[in-house]
C-alpha cells in the first residue's frame, strides 16, 4: 500500500515537473525569439523572419543602438521615474502602514477602509481630472508629473499595514523600556523586520513603473521625456515604417535588462515574503 502511494506520488511529481518545464518554455520562447531577431540584419528579416533559426548573426543592431538611438535618453527617463516612484512608495507606505498598525487616532479604521477603496478604482476612471490637474499645475513633461500619480498606492499601504500588524507588540514595548522613542522603534526596530515586504513592494512598484505605458503616454508628450515603453512604441508606426525589426528587438532587449537584473538580485526576498518570514 505504501509502495503504491509512493509510486503514485512520484508519478504526480514528474507530471508536475513536466508541466512546469513546458510552461517555462512557453514563457521563455518569446524572449529567445526576440533575442534572435535582434541578432539578425534588418534586410534579412524583411525577406524571411525564419532566418533567425540559423547563422550568420550580427551585433550591428546593438551598435546602431549605441551610436544613433535616443533609447539611452528614454532609458534614463524610465530609470529616474521608476526609482523615484519606488523610493517614494516605500517611504510613504511604510509610514502609513506603521501608523495604521500601531497608532491610535480618531477615524483610523474609516480612513483605512477609504484607502482600501482605492484598490477598486481603475486608473482610467480618474485620468481626465488627473490630466486637467497636472495641466493646471504645469507638471506634464516633467519627472515629478510622471512620478507623483504612482505614489498613491493602496496596495502598498495595505501590505505594509498587515506586515506591521503581524509583528508582536511586545517588540515595541521592549524597545520603549530601553528609552527608545516611537520613531526609533519604527526606524531601528520594526522597519528592518519588514525588509521582505519592502523588497516585494519595491520590486512590484519598480516593475509597474518601468512597464507603465498609459500615464507616460498622456503626460510625457515631449520626445525628450519619453520613457522606454513610449519611446519604443513611437518607433513602430507600422511594420514597414519602423527602424527595422532587428533594431526594434535590440531596443526591446536593452529595455528589458533592468527587469532581469532586479529579479535576479531580489528574488530571495520575494520568496521570503511569500513564505511569511518576518526576518
Amino acid at each position: 500500500m505504501a509502495a503504491g502511494s509512493m509510486v503514485g506520488r512520484t508519478l504526480s511529481d514528474r507530471l508536475i515537473l513536466v508541466a512546469v518545464i513546458v510552461l517555462g518554455i512557453v514563457m521563455v520562447a518569446p524572449i529567445v525569439w526576440a533575442l534572435g531577431l535582434s541578432l539578425k540584419t534588418n534586410a534579412e528579416l524583411m525577406v524571411d523572419t525564419s532566418s533567425v533559426l540559423h547563422a550568420p548573426y550580427t551585433l550591428q543592431n546593438y551598435w546602431d543602438l549605441v551610436i544613433g538611438s535616443p533609447v539611452f535618453r528614454w532609458f534614463v527617463n524610465s530609470m529616474i521615474v521608476s526609482l523615484g516612484m519606488t523610493i517614494g512608495v516605500l517611504v510613504l507606505s511604510s509610514l502609513a502602514g506603521y501608523g495604521f498598525a500601531r497608532l491610535e487616532f480618531p477615524g483610523r479604521d474609516i480612513i483605512f477602509v477609504l484607502v482600501l477603496f482605492g484598490l477598486a478604482v481603475p486608473e482610467q476612471a480618474v485620468i481626465i481630472p488627473r490630466h486637467q490637474l497636472f495641466s493646471e499645475l504645469g507638471l506634464h513633461n516633467t519627472y515629478i508629473g510622471l512620478i507623483l500619480p504612482g505614489l498613491s498606492t493602496s496596495f502598498g499601504v495595505f501590505l505594509m499595514t498587515q506586515y506591521f500588524r503581524a509583528i508582536p507588540r511586545e517588540v515595541d514595548e521592549a524597545a520603549m523600556l530601553d528609552n527608545a522613542t516611537r520613531f526609533q522603534v519604527f526606524w531601528r526596530v520594526l522597519l528592518p523586520m519588514t525588509l521582505p515586504a519592502q523588497a516585494t513592494l519595491g520590486i512590484y512598484t519598480f516593475l509597474h513603473a518601468w512597464n507603465d505605458y498609459w500615464w507616460p503616454l498622456i503626460s510625457g508628450t515631449n520626445a525628450q521625456m519619453y520613457t522606454v515603453t513610449v519611446g519604443i512604441a513611437s518607433t513602430q508606426i507600422n511594420f514597414a515604417e519602423s527602424a527595422g525589426l532587428g533594431f526594434l528587438m535590440a531596443q526591446a532587449i536593452f529595455a528589458a535588462l533592468p527587469i532581469l537584473i532586479v529579479y535576479v538580485f531580489f528574488q530571495k526576498y520575494i520568496v521570503r515574503a511569500v513564505s511569511g518570514g518576518a526576518t
